[in-house]
């Protein structure tokens, strides 16, 4: 695999749940932070929440309490549990894996992105 796949958009409508999920198994064997961004229609890309490998985890205050960010080392993957859906939800979210070790095994700050997947929130 040479980027995350991600899976698990669609369309909703407010207050409606959606569960993402993004495979990343590049360097499975090296301990890496995998965080889920998201870009609006003619908006910038922007953070939503991350996690490390050993499962501290960091949201944006605009979905605090709202999503819940989680991860299986086992499966390569992470998820992104999103309640309470709003219309300014709506965007492409991607997967961005970053690499942490740093060992002659684990490039430390290599970067990997998916190519996303589309969420939409209708009102």
């Amino acid at each position: 695999q040479v980027r995350p796949v991600e899976s698990g958009g669609g369309s909703v409508q407010a207050g409606g749940s959606l569960k993402l999920s993004c495979v990343a198994s590049m360097y499975a064997y090296c301990r890496s932070d995998l965080t889920w961004f998201r870009q609006g229609p003619g908006k910038e890309r922007e953070f939503v929440s991350s996690i490390d490998t050993d499962g501290s985890a960091s949201y944006a205050d605009s979905v605090k309490g709202r999503f819940t960010i989680s991860r299986d080392n086992a499966k390569n993957t992470v998820y992104l549990q999103m309640n309470s859906l709003k219309p300014e939800d709506t965007a492409m979210y991607y997967c961005k894996k970053r690499v942490s070790d740093s060992n002659y095994l684990c490039p430390s700050g290599s970067t990997y992105w998916g190519q996303g997947t589309q969420v939409t929130v209708s009102s």
